[in-house]
């Protein structure tokens, strides 16, 4: 079985700490507030605090508290983390998501705006002109 020691993923840097706080999240994009990472409440927060709130979470998903995450301890949070997205997504309710359902959580219409922008003699289809353009004026906002 492939296990993962706590100690290992902490001190020897084989992630960084915002990987470690997205890995023990329950919650996606979930922060921490100030107040709960300056554990010492003097109103400036440490490395130290930051890798001790680290280490919280990651013990939480130790279940059985050996200081080591085994493929079933991570598997067990990926369960939990699907189980959420389907309620969250399925909206006919048959316990699974369709391409139509995933497609609605993307932001399929978002899409369709971007295309419709790209469209410019509005002919419903890009030509590589169009396409030239769109990915030009994309580029330019992402710098």
């Amino acid at each position: 079985m492939v296990r993962f020691a706590l100690p290992l993923l902490l001190v020897g840097g084989a992630l960084n700490l915002t990987a470690m706080a997205a890995l023990a999240q329950d919650t996606p994009r979930e922060r921490p507030s100030f107040a709960q990472l300056d554990a010492d409440g003097n109103g400036e927060i440490t490395r130290d605090e930051m890798r001790a709130r680290s280490a919280a979470r990651l013990a939480a998903l130790d279940t059985d508290g050996d200081g080591l995450l085994s493929k079933a301890e991570l598997m067990a949070r990926a369960d939990r983390r699907a189980e959420r997205m389907i309620t969250r997504l399925d909206t006919d309710g048959d316990g699974a998501l369709s391409q139509a359902e995933l497609a609605e959580a993307r932001g399929a219409q978002r899409g369709g705006r971007m295309f419709d922008r790209a469209d410019r003699d509005g002919s419903g289809t890009l030509s590589k002109s169009e396409f030239d353009a769109a990915a030009k004026r994309i580029a330019g906002r992402k710098g």
